[in-house]
């Protein structure tokens, strides 16, 4: 676990409320549809997607806001504000992201005494799919200080 603060970053975004079993079928079209609007806007898309959750549940059936970003120069656009978090890094397929990237991660901010805000993120430096072992993504969990 790293404590950070994120740099606030220039996005577009799709707002959702929806539960945890569906966000994959809502993520790939979500995200065609950022690049395609950042695309037809001229803007260049200068990080990787970032999901942007507030009020993350414990299963995968409760309806939460999640926000779909895709970071992009330009002006007159949304921010995502910065973000003072524990961080850890999780390598490997998708249906092992909670047992081992949230799980640890929590546990750590249990023992270090921290509180978690309701604010997470998850950046995916590296996607290659659900199942693939070689994904690389970064979990933010918001910190109350």
């Amino acid at each position: 676990m790293e404590l950070h603060t994120t740099a606030p970053v220039t996005v577009l975004r799709r707002s959702h409320r929806l539960s945890l079993d569906a966000v994959g079928t809502q993520a790939a079209q979500a995200y065609a549809d950022l690049h395609a609007e950042a695309q037809a806007r001229g803007l260049t898309v200068n990080g990787p997607p970032i999901f942007a959750t507030r009020g993350l549940p414990q299963e995968a059936h409760t309806p939460f806001d999640l926000d779909f970003c895709l970071p992009v120069s330009g002006t007159d656009l949304s921010m995502l504000p910065a973000l003072r978090c524990a961080r850890r890094v999780y390598e490997g397929p998708l249906c092992d992201l909670f047992r081992h990237g949230y799980q640890p991660l929590l546990h750590a901010m249990a023992e270090a005494g921290l509180r978690a805000s309701g604010d997470s993120r998850e950046v995916y430096h590296v996607w290659h799919g659900p199942d693939a072992p070689n994904n690389r993504i970064e979990i933010q969990i918001g910190i109350v200080e």
